[in-house]
């Protein structure tokens, strides 16, 4: 055992001596003897640098990556490019810590980065605040419908089967704890089936819940839905794209109460699913029901511009039972990315993303339709992803296209019943005309 311990015997032995034992075992004395290991620990033999070096590489080559790979993947997250420029600033060790800033005194970096970040939120999802990120789009969805809940003083949540799966289970694993009641309503043609909704509203609905463009990649009609929930004096809860918004009208615009979604495509990696970040807005109505950290402007005693955390209460972070939510971290970090790539691309420049990503994708999806192995699975507008009924076994169709290093797309059959063989394929920005074509080639032979 003590030669896992980095100090020398010598030390050891001193320290055993200082506290009355003789010998590191007498430490465990307390840990009944059947339940401890009495054998070595199946630990490799210590390696020298060059040989670790040589041995991760080996691991690490086990893995597929982007570099080498051709993405059509997408379904919540996606393969966006990242302008080099991103990872230097984000990667400076003044950025490396993310603990609360409670002292803006000496936090003003810190806080500014945050403020900014909530600016550009709000102009991206046309509302009048953002918070500092929650986890990832799926907790900021379920921390919506929480807020909506507190706010309304009702308990029930309608949720579209056409927002993200593994957003509506965190939807109702929270729902196990906060005593709100979930229930879930249809879509027809791959969007939100209205008459379905209409006949599911009562008075005791908190919010409606709908994504757009929602998983199968569908514009939804927001200014309807809109109308119809407000009616109902609901909430209505949206999550989205933060790409979509630089060509789509914001949710804000629309009638949305509450706008939310995944940042990740925001200058952030695929990383094997995470750390990712949550955007959350409001309207001003909700600002102080918001959960997480706000930051707000001001001024020092001087007149001198300045930043501080502002419109919470302590509880938020110090008193769980009284806390609007228990997230009291944030992702800063992945905020902080998302910061700096929609300053390096500026207005225009994610508007060039959302489009190249909306004619790559509708290439895509014309070419595939001209080979007569696939059908259009919905008559519906669609942004950068897209669904197709495949007349074979799209799992098989998948596993044949990694052969030749292409990720093919979603098998919605995974989740959908219904759409058993549908794929779900999403183009970005990043896909080139010839990896498009050559995926096409691939599907005609295999």
């Amino acid at each position: 055992m003590s030669k896992y311990i980095p100090n020398t015997e010598a030390q050891q032995n001193e320290m055993l001596s200082e506290i009355g034992m003789s010998g590191i075992e007498g430490l465990f004395s307390g840990i009944p003897g059947n339940v401890k290991l009495k054998r070595e620990l199946d630990i490799p033999k210590a390696m020298s640098e060059m040989e670790v070096t040589v041995h991760m590489r080996d691991l690490a080559g086990m893995n597929g990556n982007m570099d080498e790979y051709t993405c059509f993947m997408g379904a919540g997250a996606y393969d966006h490019y990242i302008p080099s420029v991103v990872n230097h600033l984000v990667s400076r060790q003044e950025f490396y810590t993310a603990y609360t800033p409670y002292q803006p005194e000496i936090s003003q970096g810190t806080l500014q980065a945050i403020f900014e970040y909530q600016t550009m939120i709000c102009n991206l999802t046309g509302m009048d605040a953002a918070n500092a990120s929650m986890y990832d789009g799926a907790t900021a969805l379920a921390e919506a419908a929480s807020m909506a809940c507190h706010s309304t003083k009702r308990n029930k949540i309608l949720v579209a089967k056409s927002v993200h799966p593994e957003s509506r289970e965190v939807l109702h694993t929270y729902s196990r704890f906060n005593g709100n009641q979930i229930a879930e309503y249809g879509y027809k043609d791959g969007k939100v089936d209205v008459a379905d909704l209409e006949s599911r509203l009562s008075a005791d609905m908190a919010a409606v819940i709908v994504q757009t463009p929602n998983f199968f990649g569908v514009i939804e009609d927001l200014k309807e839905l809109a109308e119809l929930v407000h009616k109902n004096k609901s909430l209505l809860i949206v999550s989205c794209d933060p790409i979509s918004l630089a060509i789509l009208k914001s949710p804000g615009e629309l009638g949305a109460d509450i706008a939310v979604g995944e940042g990740q495509s925001l200058g952030n990696p695929l990383s094997f699913g995470g750390p990712y970040l949550g955007f959350f807005a409001v309207k001003k109505e909700l600002m102080r029901k918001t959960p997480g950290r706000i930051v707000g402007e001001t001024a020092d005693k001087e007149g001198r511009r300045g930043f501080v955390l502002t419109v919470q209460t302590r509880e938020q972070h110090i008193r769980r039972e009284k806390a609007t939510s228990n997230i009291c971290s944030n992702q800063a970090l992945n905020a902080l990315t998302a910061t700096i790539y929609l300053s390096t691309l500026g207005k225009q420049g994610l508007k060039n993303v959302a489009l190249l990503c909306a004619k790559k994708a509708h290439y895509a999806y014309e070419q595939l339709i001209e080979t007569g192995l696939f059908s259009t699975a919905f008559n519906a507008p669609f942004f950068k992803e897209f669904a197709l009924k495949y007349k074979g076994d799209v799992a098989q169709l998948n596993n044949k296209l990694l052969e030749h290093k292409i990720i093919g797309g979603y098998d919605l059959g995974k989740k959908y019943p219904d759409l058993e063989n549908s794929w779900l394929l999403a183009v970005t920005e990043k896909r080139t005309r010839k990896e498009i074509d050559r995926l096409i080639g691939k599907v005609a032979v295999l």
